[in-house]
């Protein structure tokens, strides 16, 4: 009774959706405070079905219920309980009903934060999210029912897919859904407000938070994602330009943007059509990141293998949305009064050649993973877009936006002094270009760009560093006093610096790996394989069984010179229902440098193939988007995102020591 129980909450969901969705817009119009109230109450109502029904679903894992079709094809008694219940999203109709909880999950938020955003606003907007939740849960009711039964139920079910079965996927795709559906958020503020014709400052200071929250979870989900393939597919890179991987990069380049525009409209009401075209196009890569990888268009580590029906729906939800978005934007567009004005050379000024790399950056990725399915589709020819395609691209793009930030974050509002801010960073530059010189000394005859890379990163980290010192800090002042005035600027500024900050580690990690080395050989028991400065000795290989599978773990002793420094182990793993190998890489962490081995072909004559890499600071790539995301969640926290919060009494001030 409970799964069926769990199916009728969905459908209640769906009526629930109808009326907070019509009722609101109504009030809206008639002007009647009490319909637009009535959105706020529905929409936690609808929260609480859709989090019953996911319950229901998730009980159906945790009690191996066989009676479920979903159950059965993606899961097995014997597996660890853990993946028994991230089973629930590793599938499409579960995942499907992870994204309409997240949905419904922010519109509950939006409906319980009334003193943050305004009455008319907060009932438009709950109305054009409860649109996106009625199309979505028509979507899983009709095609992706995840309560379907099946008669007789087996005895046993067929298993998760393997590179699934990792810890990885407890983190990732919730992240990433948190992100991608948190701008649907922002989707709605923006049609709200075309709605009703009406773009002000109170609006971005509505948005902003929702906006730097959905960026901050699609962050870390792009992160946890990245590093995932990179230690469970064997493969030891970091990024392959996948299709499904552009899919969740593009939204977060336009949220990127979006972030940067919200601050510009806040502080001089400009780019007020520009930001609600960069809320709409960031929530509408995020439906199309969806179709890409529901529709069976894409075979990708990343994909569902699904019906292709079930592509057109979301295509035709896709065309709906965008559309009809697109539709309201340029008809109301026009009429929208652009607000302030500033100098080119400006903070302002530099965040709108921020926003054009950034939409720029975006458009290349764009371009480089549709073009080969829209030529496909349209002549029937297969090409390949891959890395040098978007090394080509991307990176003339992204160098100069990493040499803005410094410049931009450091300039004054509404008019600028370009030669007084170059003069506050000429020890940043001097310092990233030295440490520049350095390294291409020390690596005569590697490549070049690895310096320059690096130099660049340093220059942003040093440029974030710069601008707390200045605001804090004057020539001949005590260090007491300027420690005292760093504490006493807005969390907001501190965050901004340290996301900064955290591009700047990232990028220095990227440009490391082009000083990763590489060794492929057949090893025999006792013998050693080398890659730069270490070595690894094969000790052993066992076959040992799991829970639900079978493997040969190759054990070896990782040595710099003589001196052993540590073990790793790597197996090759076939999972007995599916019959599916995988590799498990065994990984040395040295500060934040790896060394990396996986397991290749085991030889007749008893050898084994390993891969060994040294890959110098590569752990600086996921660690500069875990500060780039508690930069932003650091900003979240300053009082004027709370819009309308009552200021709290401030303690007396304390006394600062005499100069």
């Amino acid at each position: 009774m409970l799964i069926e129980a769990g199916h009728f909450a969905l459908a209640l969901a769906l009526g629930l959706s109808l009326v907070q969705f019509a009722v609101p817009l109504w009030g809206a119009r008639a002007n009647d405070p009490v319909l637009m109230n009535v959105g706020s109450p529905v929409a936690l109502a609808v929260l609480a079905c859709v989090a019953f029904s996911f319950a229901a679903l998730t009980f159906a894992y945790a009690t191996s219920d066989f009676s479920v079709v979903n159950v059965v094809e993606n899961s097995h008694s014997a597996k660890p309980f853990i993946y028994k219940l991230t089973g629930v999203w590793g599938n499409h109709e579960g995942s499907m009903l992870l994204w309409i909880l997240i949905l419904t999950l922010f519109g509950g938020v939006v409906a319980v934060s009334k003193n943050s955003v305004p009455t008319r606003l907060r009932a438009n907007t709950l109305a054009v999210q409860a649109c996106v939740t009625i199309a979505f849960l028509v979507f899983i009711l009709m095609t992706s029912n995840p309560f379907t039964r099946v008669s007789p139920a087996p005895f046993e079910g067929r298993d998760l897919n393997p590179i699934l079965q990792d810890p990885g996927l407890a983190i990732h795709p919730p992240l990433l859904y948190v992100g991608y559906v948190g701008f649907s958020i922002t989707f709605a503020f923006a049609v709200a407000a075309l709605l009703d014709g009406r773009i002000d400052a109170v609006w971005a200071r509505a948005v902003r938070p929702w906006t730097l929250a959905a960026w901050c979870f699609l962050t870390l989900g792009i992160a946890m994602g990245s590093y995932w393939a990179y230690y469970e597919l064997g493969w030891g890179g970091w990024w392959f330009w996948d299709p499904v991987e552009n899919a969740s990069l593009m939204p977060w380049l336009a949220g990127t943007a979006l972030v940067h525009s919200t601050v510009v409209m806040e502080k001089r009401e400009a780019l007020k059509v520009w930001t609600i075209l960069l809320a709409i196009l960031a929530f509408s890569l995020s439906l199309l990141g969806t179709f890409l990888v529901r529709s069976g268009v894409l075979t990708s580590v990343h994909s569902f293998a699904v019906d292709p029906a079930r592509g057109v729906f979301i295509l035709a939800i896709l065309i709906f949305f965008i559309g009809g978005s697109l539709t309201l934007f340029a008809i109301r567009a026009p009429v929208l009064r652009q607000g302030g004005i500033f100098a080119p050379v400006s903070r302002e000024g530099a965040l709108v050649l921020n926003n054009l790399f950034l939409s720029s950056a975006c458009a290349t990725v764009f371009v480089g993973t549709l073009y080969p399915l829209a030529l496909e589709a349209l002549t029937g020819a297969k090409i390949s877009v891959g890395a040098p395609f978007f090394n080509f691209t991307f990176i003339p793009i992204a160098v100069p936006l990493l040499l803005l930030l410094p410049l931009g974050q450091s300039m004054a509002w509404k008019r600028g002094d370009l030669l007084g801010t170059a003069q506050r960073l000429y020890w940043v530059l001097g310092a990233a270009a030295a440490v520049g010189l350095i390294l291409i000394a020390a690596t005569v005859g590697g490549p070049v760009a690895a310096p320059l890379g690096a130099a660049l990163g340093l220059f942003v980290i040093l440029g974030a560093a710069n601008e707390i010192v200045t605001r804090s800090w004057r020539p001949g002042q005590r260090l007491a006093t300027a420690w005292l005035r760093a504490r006493g600027l807005p969390r907001s500024i501190w965050g901004t610096a340290l996301a900064h900050a955290g591009v700047g580690v990232t990028a220095i990690g990227i440009a490391a790996t082009a000083w990763s080395v590489e060794t492929i050989a057949t090893v025999r028991l006792g013998e050693r394989i080398a890659a730069g400065p270490y070595e690894a000795r094969l000790d052993s290989v066992v076959p040992r069984t799991g829970p639900n599978y079978r493997e040969e773990a190759a054990r070896l002793t990782v040595l710099s010179g003589d001196n052993e420094i540590g073990a790793v182990e790597t197996a090759k793993r076939v999972y007995v229902t599916r019959g599916t190998p995988t590799t498990e890489a065994g990984i040395l962490t040295r500060g934040v440098s790896q060394v990396y081995v996986s397991f290749g072909d085991r030889q007749a004559d008893g050898g084994v193939g390993l891969r060994l890499f040294y890959k110098p600071l590569v752990l600086l790539i996921w660690l500069g988007a875990a500060v780039m995301a508690l930069g932003g969640a650091i900003s979240l926290t300053d009082r004027r995102f709370r819009v309308g919060a009552p200021a709290r009494a401030k303690a007396a001030p304390l006394a600062v020591p005499a100069e």
